[in-house]
């Protein structure tokens, strides 16, 4: 297998591991599968240094795995794991099947958009700028779907993953000054959401995001 073939078949293994972190029963279980995303989108940036001789790329790889396959992950499991809230249930809007349905179409849609596209440098990597494109909408349904505040945080979670993916694949020479910005901006804007929360279910007792009408007004 050619190197774009494994980056472009490993950008697919985003979308499934997208699906196991929307359609988890628990927040506890969505870090795991989360972690288990940025595992394979490290293994992109590997792979698409491979292929490009990005030497940034490499540096991308390491402080990626360093935040999103291990801090990130620890610290929304040690935050979410003292919340719960039995009578959200798991919070869906939708059903796991719909969830499924929506990410098909989703992708159909981003490979149509992306064909369009007439750019030199992705031209190889179509497949895989699609799948960033639909991983970035997954994550806005998924924040759009559920009702658990909790998981709308891991919504946004996948948002920033396929917007770091969609950076890789169209600047892989950019500076690491980058990397260290997006892997800040990841870490505390999930420590902000998580103690909000925290917050919400302390003041409230309810983690239900259609339940919080004394916001309104």
């Amino acid at each position: 297998m050619s190197g774009i073939h494994l980056v472009n078949g490993l950008a697919g293994l985003l979308i499934v591991t997208s699906l196991l972190v929307v359609t988890a029963r628990k927040p506890a279980h969505s870090a795991m599968f989360y972690a288990a995303q940025s595992f394979v989108l490290v293994l992109v940036f590997l792979a698409l240094a491979g292929v490009t001789g990005s030497h940034e790329l490499y540096t991308w790889s390491a402080t990626a795995f360093f935040t999103k396959v291990i801090l990130v992950p620890v610290i929304m499991s040690r935050l979410f794991g003292r919340l719960e809230d039995q009578k959200l249930g798991t919070g869906e809007r939708i059903s796991p099947a719909l969830s499924v349905i929506l990410a098909a179409v989703v992708v159909v849609l981003c490979f149509v958009v992306v064909s369009g596209v007439a750019l030199p440098t992705a031209e190889a990597v179509k497949p895989a700028l699609a799948i960033s494109l639909a991983h970035f909408f997954l994550g806005l349904a998924c924040i759009v779907t559920q009702r658990n505040i909790l998981k709308q945080v891991f919504g946004y979670c996948l948002m920033e993953n396929g917007s770091h993916l969609t950076l890789a694949l169209l600047a892989a020479n950019a500076p690491e000054l980058v990397e260290v910005g997006i892997a800040t901006d990841a870490i505390f804007a999930v420590v902000v959401m998580a103690v909000l929360g925290m917050q919400i279910h302390r003041t409230l007792g309810t983690l239900d995001a259609d339940q919080l009408t004394t916001l309104k007004g």
